[in-house]
Order: C-alpha cells, then structure tokens, then sequence
C-alpha cells in the first residue's frame, strides 16, 4: 500500500500540468521559452552558475525539466520542515 502526503500528490499533479507540452528532458532553447522567453546568454549563465541542474552530452546541455520547476521554486522535495513564505528580518 502506497502512502503519499498530499504535498506529494500535489506536486505530482503540479508536474503532470506545467510544460505539459514539453519533454521531461529539455534543451537550452526549450529552457528559454519555459522561462519565460529569456535569452540563450542568460540560459547558458544560469546552467554555468549551477543555478539549475543540468547535464551534458557533447558539447549539448541537458536539462530535466523538474529542474527547472525546481529552480522556479515551484516544487520541494523537503517535507520535515514545513514551507513558511515569511520574509526574514
């Protein structure tokens, strides 16, 4: 029997709809327009400050989507702590 949290059923739904047009693994123009339309510099800038995970094949940045929703802070993966949007002092 499977339990799942309802943070985890959320966020299984959130990933089942956001960029449901595109590939669970994205490339940097694909990231581009997932983000919004920023340009490739930028792309490539947050890939090389590790901002977003990522991985190459070649000379080719590999991007897995739920790092992207990661990095957009739409998802968390820490569920011993709750989720607080307090702005620190």
């Amino acid at each position: 029997m499977n339990h799942f949290s309802p943070t985890t059923i959320n966020q299984q739904k959130a990933y089942d709809l956001l960029f449901q047009d595109y590939p669970d693994v994205v490339n940097i123009e694909e990231m581009c327009e997932m983000l919004g339309g920023i340009s490739s510099k930028t792309a490539y800038k947050l890939l090389q400050e590790n901002k977003i995970s990522h991985f190459k094949i070649g000379r080719m940045y590999k991007i897995p989507k739920i790092n992207i929703l990661l990095y957009l802070n739409l998802f968390t993966f820490n569920f011993d702590h709750p989720h607080f949007d307090a702005l620190p002092h």
